[in-house]
């Protein structure tokens, strides 16, 4: 599998958790559309389906990243 440079997956991730701290799935067509993108971008860039799962690996593939440490899985 392919995998995405680590830099590269930071930034999508950064730029997903912010749009969802702010809601953006409620906002404008183009922001939703963003965050539908980033998502799939995520998906396609770890090789999962969907974007919870693909957050977790790309937080693990990220430098100094615990394997073990599964707290974003969280309740």
């Amino acid at each position: 599998m392919l995998m995405a440079h680590p830099a590269v997956l930071s930034k999508l991730v950064a730029e997903y958790e912010t749009l969802a701290a702010l809601h953006a799935e409620e906002g404008s067509p183009e922001v939703r559309q963003r965050m539908e993108d980033l998502a799939y971008t995520l998906c396609v860039s770890t090789g999962t389906r969907d974007v919870d799962s693909a957050l977790v690996a790309a937080r693990h593939r990220l430098p100094g990243a615990r394997v073990e440490d599964d707290s974003v899985l969280s309740g």
